[in-house]
């Protein structure tokens, strides 16, 4: 199983050796709704009330809108895009997979941001 690794510039995030600085539209965002992080898809993506395929479809996000994130989770494996991963991302409207989001395996959040 190849796990994604390639690594994409996260527009408006900036990482910090002391834990994660949020900046421009995708900070705004995300501290909008009171959440400590930000991604952004760069495909559009549905939006699930959990981690998994099989939930119900809660919104969507098109490619390139950052959106406020708050942890990450396992969930259904997805292979996509030449990705294969687990990591599903919760947004305060639901959950994404990691697949479609810009950054590394948890979608630009720390990997000790977990739900």
């Amino acid at each position: 199983m190849r796990m994604r690794t390639k690594a994409f510039a996260t527009a408006g995030v900036g990482a910090l050796a002391t834990g994660l600085l949020l900046t421009g539209a995708a900070g705004a965002q995300a501290a909008a709704a009171g959440l400590p992080y930000a991604v952004t898809p760069y495909v559009n993506v549905n939006v699930r009330s959990g981690p998994s395929t099989t939930t119900d479809i809660t919104g969507h996000v098109a490619a390139g809108q950052p959106r406020g994130a708050s942890c990450w989770t396992h969930g259904e494996t997805i292979r996509d895009n030449g990705y294969v991963n687990d990591v599903w991302v919760r947004l305060a409207e639901g959950y994404v997979s990691a697949v479609y989001l810009k950054g590394d395996q948890y979608g630009g959040l720390p990997a000790s941001a977990t739900c």
